[in-house]
């Protein structure tokens, strides 16, 4: 099922690009010279479609850093509870290498339920 939806999805976005892509692709100059426009310090011939291309790309890139980095409190928190769980099953191994004698009875753990998604 997943492939199928991947397909509807991604089929009809390479379409667009490819079609993108060869609607545009006479040359421009791409200048990096705000002074100068006749003659730049620093120009690059390239076609349109490279130029969105590689801006969309950056603008993938920028979003997901900055989205990595929004997520910095739910990671560290996600460690923190993975450090918790593990001290826990520590402890209960530990507890379960004593002696009959030595161990208390405990009362049974409530049953907890993740919330529905």
């Amino acid at each position: 099922m997943r492939k199928l939806v991947t397909a509807f999805i991604l089929v009809p976005l390479l379409i667009v690009l490819v079609m993108f892509a060869v609607a545009n692709r006479q040359s421009i100059t791409i200048s990096f010279d705000p002074f100068d426009s006749e003659h730049p310090a620093y120009a690059l011939k390239a076609p349109l479609f490279i130029l969105m291309f590689v801006l969309l790309a950056a603008g993938a890139i920028i979003g997901g850093i900055s989205t990595w980095f929004g997520q910095r409190k739910w990671r560290s928190r996600a460690r923190r509870a993975e450090r918790e769980v593990r001290a826990v099953q520590e402890q209960l191994t530990e507890r379960s290498k004593w002696p009959p004698e030595n161990q208390r009875a405990l009362p049974p753990a409530p049953l907890v339920f993740p919330p529905a998604a």
